[in-house]
C-alpha cells in the first residue's frame, strides 16, 4: 500500500488556502488515489482568495470566516482541520471554531513557531487540547497565494510535528500519515527545541535577507546599486520576497530564540569587521574556508537524503 492510499479522509477544512494549504489540498487529491470522499473546504479572510481557490479546483467549497452557519456545516464531521494562517491568528481562529468542533476532529497547524502556538491552543481549547497536534511543514517558496500552490511542494521535504502529552497516539499518526501522503518526511521535536532550531536556520536568514534589501533602500544611490545587483544579491535576498505579515508574526512570536541568534551573528560580524579593518586575510580565509566546507557537507548530505528517500520508494 503506498503512502497516498494509506491516508483516508472524507472532509478536510483548511483555514488559509494559500501556498501551504493549497499545496496540501492539491497533493492529497492529485498525487494518487486516496480513500474517502476527499472533500476539501477552504475558509478565507477574503472572498477573492476563496474564489480563486475554487476557480483553480484546489477546494470544493468555500466558507467565509464570519459565516456562523457556513462554518458550522463546514466543520461538521471534518476529519482534519488545518490552520495555515499567520501564527498570531492561531488563538482567534481556534476560539472561532471551538464551538463547532466535533470530538473526533483533529486540528493541526502549519505555523513556523511552536511554543506560542501551543500556548494559544491551550488558551483557546482548554480541556480539548488533545485534539490539537502542532505541526510545521518546512517547504516554502518566495511566491505566496493559492496560485503558487504545487502538488509536489512537500515531496522529500521535512514536516515537523510537536506532539503534546495530551495527544492520543492515533491522532498524531493520522496527521503524520496526511503529510506522508504528500511525499513529506515526518520528524518530531519538542516545541522549544523546534523554535531554537528554526530561529537559527530559518528565521535569522529571513531577517538578514530583509535587512540587506532595507540597507540598500536606505542608501542615496539605491537605484544604481539595484541596477547592478546580480547572482549574489539574487541568491541572498530570494527569501525577502516572502510574506511580510507572516515573518512579522514569526519574529515577534519567537523573539527570545531569534534574539539569541541575532546576538551570535552580530558577534561573528564584529570578528569579521575587525579582521577586515586589520587587513587580516588569514583570519578571513579561515572563517570562509570553514564555512565553505560546512556548506558543501550540508549540500551533500541533503542530496544523499533525497536520493535515499527516492530509492526507498
Amino acid at each position: 500500500m503506498n503512502d497516498v492510499a494509506a491516508f483516508s479522509f472524507n472532509k478536510l477544512v483548511i483555514f488559509g488556502v494559500g501556498l501551504i494549504g493549497g499545496s496540501l489540498a492539491r497533493a492529497l487529491r492529485e498525487r494518487g488515489e486516496g480513500r474517502g470522499a476527499r472533500k476539501v473546504i477552504g475558509v478565507g479572510r477574503t472572498a477573492a482568495s476563496s474564489e480563486r481557490a475554487l476557480e483553480l479546483g484546489v477546494i470544493d467549497a468555500a466558507v467565509a470566516l464570519g459565516d456562523d452557519a457556513g462554518l458550522r456545516d463546514a466543520l461538521a464531521g471534518a476529519d482534519v482541520v488545518l490552520l495555515a494562517a499567520p501564527v498570531a491568528q492561531t488563538q482567534p481562529l481556534l476560539e472561532r471554531i471551538a464551538p463547532y468542533l466535533g470530538a473526533n476532529t483533529i486540528v493541526t497547524d502549519a505555523g513556523s513557531t511552536k511554543s506560542d502556538v501551543v500556548a494559544a491552543a491551550r488558551a483557546a481549547l482548554g480541556a480539548r487540547i488533545g485534539q490539537f497536534v502542532p505541526g510545521h511543514p518546512i517547504a516554502g517558496r518566495e511566491s505566496s497565494g493559492v496560485d503558487a500552490a504545487l502538488p509536489d511542494l512537500y515531496v522529500n521535504r521535512n514536516v515537523v510535528l510537536c506532539p503534546l502529552p495530551e495527544n492520543q497516539a492515533d491522532a498524531v499518526e493520522h496527521v503524520a500519515a496526511m503529510w506522508r501522503a504528500t511525499g513529506a518526511l515526518v520528524r518530531e521535536m519538542a516545541p522549544a527545541q523546534h523554535d531554537r532550531v528554526f530561529a537559527s536556520v530559518s528565521h535569522l536568514p529571513h531577517v538578514l535577507s530583509f535587512a540587506l534589501v532595507e540597507q540598500i533602500l536606505n542608501s542615496p544611490d539605491a537605484a544604481l546599486k539595484f541596477s547592478f545587483a546580480a547572482g549574489g544579491f539574487r541568491d541572498f535576498t530570494r527569501i525577502a520576497a516572502s510574506s511580510p505579515e507572516m515573518w512579522r508574526d514569526v519574529c515577534v512570536a519567537n523573539r527570545a530564540a531569534l534574539l539569541d541568534e541575532l546576538d551570535a551573528y552580530t558577534a561573528i560580524l564584529a570578528r569579521l569587521r575587525e579582521a577586515i579593518e586589520a587587513g587580516d586575510g588569514a583570519a578571513l580565509e579561515a572563517v570562509f574556508a570553514r564555512s565553505r566546507v560546512a556548506r558543501s557537507q550540508w549540500q551533500e548530505q541533503r542530496a544523499a537524503g533525497v536520493a535515499g528517500s527516492d530509492a526507498s520508494k
